[in-house]
């Protein structure tokens, strides 16, 4: 089983939790695709795009049960990064953890990464 990924802001995810379907942040529904990371590439999506913020929120999904929405496409340095072409039901997660900033100012991604 591949687990991938999400960075979500808390504000997004529980505005998504009333339909229980999460399309996306501004940044997805513009690209016209939910942005995922695999477990190797989400500290540096985090550092990248997310550094400092501490409203932030982990979702777990197993790649598989996205389906064939779900593109691996190259991006950053050359890597497949997983994109989702679809909406994201909440019935399709696996876990979500709260992504704290540890005392090095980085996310620490200790026990919550598969």
């Amino acid at each position: 089983m591949t687990r991938i990924y999400k960075i979500v802001s808390r504000a997004d995810w529980d505005a998504a939790e009333v339909s229980g379907i999460f399309n996306g942040a501004a940044i997805d529904i513009a690209d016209g695709f939910i942005h995922l990371s695999t477990a190797e590439q989400v500290e540096e999506t985090a550092a990248k795009y997310f550094a400092g913020r501490t409203d932030l929120l982990l979702v777990a999904v197993d790649a598989a049960a996205l389906g064939e929405a779900l593109e691996w496409e190259v991006s950053r340095g050359g890597a497949l990064f997983p994109h989702l072409y679809a909406p994201l039901p909440f019935e399709k997660i696996a876990r979500v953890d709260p992504l704290h900033v540890g005392a090095d100012g980085r996310h620490d991604f200790s026990n919550i990464l598969e």
